[in-house]
C-alpha cells in the first residue's frame, strides 16, 4: 500500500488559510481532528511569540463556531476549535483516508502524511480536485507490512532481534553487548558494528518518515 506526503495549499476563505497566511511566521500544529460534512472540530497547538493576538483574530472569524483555550504558555497555546467551514478536512473525510497527526500548517500550507490503499489515495486526489484545493504530491512510496525487509539485511535483523530477546535494549539492561555476542557466537566488535548499522538505518528511517516536518520548522 502507498505511503504519501502531500503539500496542501489551503483556500483563503477558510479560517486557517486566512489566519496562517496573515501570520506566516506562526506554526499551527493540528494535534487531532474530527471532520464532518458541515462542521469540523480540531485540537490546534499554536506556536507564536505572542499567541493572544492570533487567538483574537481566530475568534473574529465568522466561520468559527466555538473556540476554547485549553492551555497557554509564554509562546504556545492549545486550542479546541469548531468551524462551520471544514473545507480543508472534507477531502479526507469523503475519501475515508485517516490523516497522520500531528501535522503542521504554516503560511497557508499544510503538510500531510498518510498511509492508505491505492484506491482511497486516488479518491482523495479526486476530492481535492473537485473542491478546487491545490496540492503537490511530494512522494508516494509503496510499503508492505514487513518494512524491516527493506530496511535491514538478514544478518542485521538476526543480530538486532537477538539483542532485543536477550534484553540488551531494556532499561536497565538485562544483557551486555558481550552477552549478545556470546549468544550468536560472534566477536564483540562484529556484534557492535552490525548493531550500530542496523540502528542507524532504523533511526534515519524514523526521522525521515515522522519528524522531518518538525525539524524543517525550527
Amino acid at each position: 500500500m502507498p505511503h504519501a506526503k502531500l503539500t496542501i495549499n489551503i483556500p483563503d476563505d477558510t479560517w486557517i488559510g486566512e489566519i496562517s497566511s496573515r501570520h506566516p511566521e506562526v506554526v499551527f500544529q493540528v494535534v487531532a481532528s474530527m471532520p464532518s460534512e458541515n462542521t469540523g472540530i480540531g485540537l490546534v497547538q499554536l506556536v507564536a511569540t505572542d499567541p493572544l493576538p492570533i487567538i483574537t483574530d481566530i475568534q473574529d472569524r465568522d466561520d468559527i463556531d466555538d473556540l476554547e483555550l485549553l492551555s497557554k504558555q509564554e509562546d504556545e497555546a492549545l486550542l479546541q476549535i469548531q468551524t462551520s467551514n471544514p473545507l480543508l478536512l472534507l477531502p479526507v473525510w469523503r475519501a475515508g483516508v485517516p490523516l497522520t497527526t500531528p501535522f503542521d500548517i504554516k503560511d497557508g500550507q499544510a503538510t500531510w502524511k498518510l498511509t492508505t490503499s491505492s484506491s482511497r489515495l486516488s479518491s482523495l486526489r479526486t476530492q481535492l480536485e473537485n473542491l478546487g484545493i491545490r496540492f503537490d504530491i511530494e512522494h508516494v512510496r509503496e510499503i508492505d507490512a514487513n518494512q524491516a525487509d527493506q530496511l535491514l539485511t538478514d544478518r542485521q535483523q538476526e543480530i538486532l532481534l537477538t539483542a532485543v530477546a536477550d534484553g540488551y535494549y531494556r532499561t536497565p539492561r538485562e544483557a551486555t553487548l558481550g552477552d549478545v555476542a556470546d549468544t550468536l557466537e560472534i566477536a564483540n566488535a562484529t556484534c557492535s558494528d552490525v548493531l550500530h548499522r542496523a540502528e542507524d538505518h532504523i533511526i534515519h528511517w524514523f526521522v525521515d518518515e515522522h519528524m522531518e516536518t518538525r525539524f524543517s520548522n525550527r
